[in-house]
């Protein structure tokens, strides 16, 4: 635990970071009243049950036998009170803390769904990952073993001061001198370290992004035979780790010693003068055996609170990173038109509640557009880098019912207009509109819910196999999802698996191959029954044969909807209303099938396997 939160850098800006971590707190203040209550009365117990060897030695040396009996019994009563006021802190720390964390896991994740698709695709997954491991971890250690025992060595560390001075003012100014010394060696070794685990972070990061890359790949590094090199390149990085690793011990490793060394010194002087005192009536013994218990435990309480501090300020870094992304910009929606369904009452449309199947763009001003599945783009422009431009000057349309097929190389803008269509990204020049209706002027939610995509990269989730058919429609019921299965001609390879429907899908459809998984991400989209379906790369993993089965499926899925096909196989787009070639963010042909070939152009070369696409 040490070891993990010493690794970390120093937060940034401090003083918000706490006041974020306060407002959390602040939420269950009640019990952490308790706790500061609870800490402060097992603080004072153990200085109370130190300052006892001075009447009960005193009492020893008087032969007071009564005396010193009821000495020995409030001492043991005093001890026991901080004991339980020990247990009853570190249980209710326990229960506050992770209500803390509960909180702000909650607060994190809800926020990470708000963030647009570009956060992620500019993100690492280990990074985002690690705000809810190591960044959480660090102010779960801090609050559960930190917090409390940071406050209790500050008492003890000023209480102990302060009964010194009580008990010998002239023995205390040696003390303080030494508290001077300590103080100043933490500060010095505290800075010299600083920057060490500044790079030891960095080195950290470093060699979890590329262990997860390695892990993530392992597949592509035994075809290729590629872990000697992996192993050398992880070498090179944990080797870069190891020496930032040991310049930032090598200090903060002295910090303990030093201290300790410093105490004994202190001790040592103490007793020395202590004793003479002594033996000229200058003060009692019982006093002195007192105070020199003090001064030996002295260090103790410095070493807990500059390990603690060091620790509650790791926290403090990964509670900043947590609370930097919190802080992220979230998507933003400034669309005022939603999508209701509608029910038709004398020949008029009117919103309901019920499902009917049919849906209804509703304006601010409360008028009604039918939901007919109309897209056009319009002189569109879109970069997702200002200097790199992806599309240019792009106008196309799509009626109600239509098939519209993109080809072209790789890059050449084709997943970038279904991008645009659901507003993944905006436009930076030109305008989607659906149904006539501004897609920036359509709430993100609504206008998702009206479209179905199909994606290369299919995506499941733990879970059952009829579970994730249910991903595109929460409420669907086990026919509607067996009736998806059927169009998407999944229903035959899910009845042969174990449990058919109920079979567990695990690490990302690893049980399942690569086809069936596509599959699934069809019937996905079937159940959802949208008006605009998109398919990018739908069929890219499955066979000819499987292929040409799903096709009459596909033709019923597709039926009387706008779809916007993605594909590399010109075969699967030849019944396509209209087909655009895109090369370098433009649209260098358009048409269907037979008009295109009929130009001999790109279209045709494509297709002729005159050009592949790439």
């Amino acid at each position: 635990m040490a070891a993990r939160q010493l690794n970390a850098k120093k937060p940034q800006d401090l003083r918000y970071t706490l006041r974020m971590l306060l407002s959390y707190m602040g939420r269950h203040k009640f019990i952490l009243l308790l706790v500061a209550i609870l800490v402060t009365i097992s603080a004072v117990a153990n200085l109370l049950g130190t300052y006892m060897i001075r009447p009960v030695v005193n009492n020893l040396a008087s032969g007071n036998i009564r005396d010193l009996l009821m000495g020995v019994l409030l001492t043991a009563a005093i001890y026991g009170v901080g004991a339980l006021s020990a247990y009853g802190y570190t249980q209710a720390m326990v229960k506050a803390a992770q209500q803390v964390l509960y909180d702000i896991r909650r607060d994190l994740f809800a926020h990470l769904q708000t963030l647009p698709l570009k956060f992620f695709d500019t993100q690492r997954h280990g990074d985002v990952m690690s705000y809810f491991t190591n960044d959480v971890d660090t102010i779960s250690d801090a609050l559960n073993n930190s917090f409390a025992m940071a406050i209790q060595s500050f008492i003890q560390m000023v209480g102990t001061l302060v009964i010194l001075f009580i008990l010998n003012w002239q023995l205390s100014m040696i003390v303080v001198v030494c508290y001077a010394v300590m103080f100043w060696y933490i500060q010095f070794s505290g800075k010299r370290s600083k920057t060490y685990y500044t790079r030891q972070q960095e080195s950290l990061g470093d060699l979890d992004g590329y262990i997860e890359e390695m892990v993530n790949g392992q597949k592509v590094i035994k075809v290729f035979n590629h872990e000697d090199a992996n192993l050398k390149g992880f070498q090179e990085k944990n080797e870069a780790l190891r020496k930032a690793g040991t310049g930032a011990q090598s200090y903060a490793a002295t910090m303990v010693p030093a201290v300790v060394s410093i105490s004994y010194i202190n001790y040592a002087i103490v007793a020395v003068l202590g004793g003479i005192m002594a033996l000229q009536g200058m003060t009692d013994v019982g006093s002195l055996a007192s105070y020199l218990v003090f001064v030996r435990q002295a260090a103790l309480p410095i070493n807990q609170f500059t390990q603690q501090s060091n620790f509650l300020l790791a926290a403090l870094a990964g509670a900043e990173r947590v609370f930097d992304a919190m802080h992220l910009k979230p998507e933003v929606d400034e669309g005022k038109v939603d999508l209701v369904n509608v029910e038709e009452k004398d020949g008029i449309w009117i919103p309901c509640e019920k499902k009917t199947g049919h849906w209804a763009w509703r304006r601010e001003d409360g008028t009604l557009v039918p939901l007919r599945g109309d897209v056009r783009f319009q002189n569109v422009d879109f970069a997702y880098e200002s200097n790199h431009p992806i599309l240019k000057n792009i106008t196309l349309y799509a009626k109600p019912g239509q098939k519209i097929a993109f080809v072209g190389s790789t890059g050449a803008g084709k997943t970038t207009i279904t991008n645009l269509i659901n507003r993944f990204y905006d436009v930076q020049g030109g305008s989607v509109t659906y149904d006539g209706i501004d897609v920036k002027d359509i709430k993100k939610d609504a206008l998702r819910r009206s479209l179905g995509i199909v994606l290369q990269d299919t995506h499941l989730f733990t879970g059952t196999i009829a579970d994730n058919i249910r991903f595109g429609k929460l409420d669907a019921t086990d026919e509607e999802i067996k009736k998806a299965a059927r169009i998407a001609n999944a229903d035959s390879f899910i009845r042969r698996l174990p449990q058919g429907y109920q079979t567990m899908v695990t690490a990302d459809g690893a049980n399942l191959s690569q086809g069936q998984r596509q599959l699934l991400a069809i019937a996905r989209a079937a159940v959802a029954d949208p008006p605009v379906l998109i398919l990018d790369e739908a069929t890219s993993s499955i066979d000819t044969r499987t292929e040409s089965l799903i096709e009459k499926g596909m033709d019923q899925l597709m039926e009387g909807r706008t779809v916007f096909v993605i594909a590399h196989r010109l075969s699967t787009v030849r019944n396509a209303n209209a087909i655009m070639v895109l090369e370098h963010g433009e649209i260098v042909e358009r048409g269907d099938h037979k008009d295109l070939l009929a130009q001999k152009g790109r279209y045709y070369q494509l297709y002729n396997g005159m050009f592949e696409l790439s």
